[in-house]
């Protein structure tokens, strides 16, 4: 292990420099649409997106500050992703805040300074680095969430979001020092030697991991501790709904990984009955408050729940035996699916965002009545995120949820297949809130016949988003190679 090799960190340390580069530079930039600053953004995120991606290629594992912190494949795609993602959410956003007075240099800043986080969170080896990629990522998103000073609703998703997540982070931060009072350590793979070896203090690690269970289920949104996200995907403006919705949850599930299975794999017995209630309480909460919805954000929060239920399936399916090969094709489908479900998120709030305008926010599901009929391209795209969420095939939401059924029926646990048969029947009930869209596009009557108006940048993005829908989907192979390839390269480590 080379303690000094900055190569691990060297695109935490560029986007870090990048950050207040574009920070210094905002406050010479006089022109109303942010330019200068929009774009050096989006140069940042290519090259550091393009590093990731570079290095996940090579598929080193290299350390680096005394082994706190790991730069290895899973870690180099899901940040790849996540820098992908938030350049997507910036092109997104750009015309919806620049006529409601949240075009500042503070959006670029914080949005940059929330991905490093969580690049932090994603190469945390050390339970105090986990925790600090944790802690900068949640600060910048709560101010982003409060970025419109003058807006009550938005204010007050601010305050609920800051409260629920500074109690989240606290969960987290009891498990994880009960944690280091049962094993001494606070690094990872130390933690796991001293449970693999025999468990000194098993009371203790049973209430720590319960902590940590509770605090990673808070920030995936996951049932029973999912109260905050209705409120804050609701009250927050569109443009920051889609950043919370996109990155951090790659960041939720890589640490996720490294927690539980990284480093607590000895106690699975534990957290595995901990991860079958949240999974199943995820998927009937949010399917079935789904349906009662009329709010379009709203209705897209509860389906995150449910759609972190379904990847918390795939999760418990690789806990028997982590060096199986179907527990690796468990994980591995569990980071398909989250990724797959982050582009399809960033698009269907990316359309919300494009059918708002001035003065108007596009929130209700009847602000999409005949959109069909207003512009056919960009509803055939929104039925294809709809789709995909739903899982219909052949778009790539089909292809995820079969690879997690896979997972749990490839098991041979008969509790696994009853889990498999539930997953199944919930999301055919799910179903009905996503096609409701669908018909509400297609064959009401539009309350609104302005004309959509999208720069150009925009319809490009969106309808290669809407695109990559059906090329992951009927072509899943090649993703799924790199997932696979992440898992066990970074579980052979």
């Amino acid at each position: 292990m080379n303690d000094m090799n900055w190569l691990a960190i060297y695109p935490e340390i560029l986007l870090l420099a990048m950050g207040c580069v574009v920070a210094l530079v905002d406050l010479w930039v006089t022109d109303e649409q942010r330019r200068p600053t929009y774009w050096l953004t989006q140069l940042t995120l290519l090259i550091v997106a393009g590093l990731h991606f570079s290095y996940f290629d090579a598929g080193l594992t290299t350390y680096a500050m005394q082994g706190m912190v790991v730069a290895d494949p899973m870690g180099h795609l899901l940040a790849g992703f996540a820098c992908i993602a938030t350049l997507i959410a910036m092109v997104y956003a750009r015309p919806y805040a620049g006529v409601r007075e949240m075009l500042k240099g503070e959006l670029f800043i914080l949005s940059l300074f929330a991905l490093l986080g969580i690049n932090v969170m994603l190469s945390a080896n050390n339970f105090l680095v986990v925790y600090l990629g944790l802690e900068l990522m949640s600060l910048s998103l709560y101010a982003l969430v409060a970025l419109r000073r003058d807006h009550a609703v938005s204010t007050e998703a601010a305050m609920k979001y800051f409260v629920l997540g500074a109690l989240a982070s606290g969960f987290l931060l009891y498990g994880l020092s009960m944690m280091y009072g049962a094993t001494g350590s606070l690094s990872i793979p130390e933690v796991f030697d001293v449970i693999s070896k025999g468990i000194p203090n098993k009371s203790v690690l049973v209430f720590g991991v319960v902590f940590v269970v509770a605090g990673l289920a808070f920030k995936l949104g996951a049932a029973p501790f999912h109260m905050w996200v209705p409120d804050v995907y609701q009250g927050a403006p569109t443009a920051v709904t889609l950043l919370i919705g996109g990155a951090p949850k790659l960041a939720a599930f890589a640490i996720t990984m490294r927690l539980l299975v990284e480093g607590m794999i000895g106690m699975a017995a534990d957290w595995q009955q901990m991860m079958v209630v949240l999974s199943v309480l995820s998927l009937l909460v949010g399917n079935l408050a789904a349906i009662a919805q009329s709010n379009l954000k709203r209705m897209l929060a509860y389906s995150t729940i449910a759609n972190m239920g379904f990847m918390l399936l795939a999760m418990t399916a690789g806990v028997v035996n982590e060096s199986t090969k179907w527990g690796n094709n468990a994980y591995s489908s569990a980071m398909f699916y989250v990724i797959t479900y982050v582009l399809t998120t960033l698009g269907t709030f990316g359309m919300v965002i494009l059918l708002s305008r001035q003065g108007h926010e596009a929130e209700e599901i009847k602000d999409l009545a005949g959109l069909a009929k207003r512009s056919p391209w960009f509803a055939l795209v929104m039925t294809l995120f709809m789709f995909s969420l739903a899982g219909v095939p052949p778009t790539v939401g089909f292809y995820a949820k079969l690879a997690v059924l896979q997972a749990l029926v490839t098991t041979n646990v008969q509790a696994y297949l009853y889990l498999a048969v539930f997953a199944v029947v919930i999301s055919l009930v799910g179903a009905f809130y996503y096609l409701r869209v669908v018909k509400v596009m297609f064959f009401d009557e539009p309350t609104d016949t302005a004309a959509i108006a999208a720069p150009g940048d925009v319809r490009v993005v969106m309808s290669l988003n809407g695109a990559a829908m059906l090329v992951f989907g009927v072509l899943p192979g090649g993703l799924m190679a790199w997932c696979a390839h992440a898992i066990m390269k970074t579980l052979s480590t």
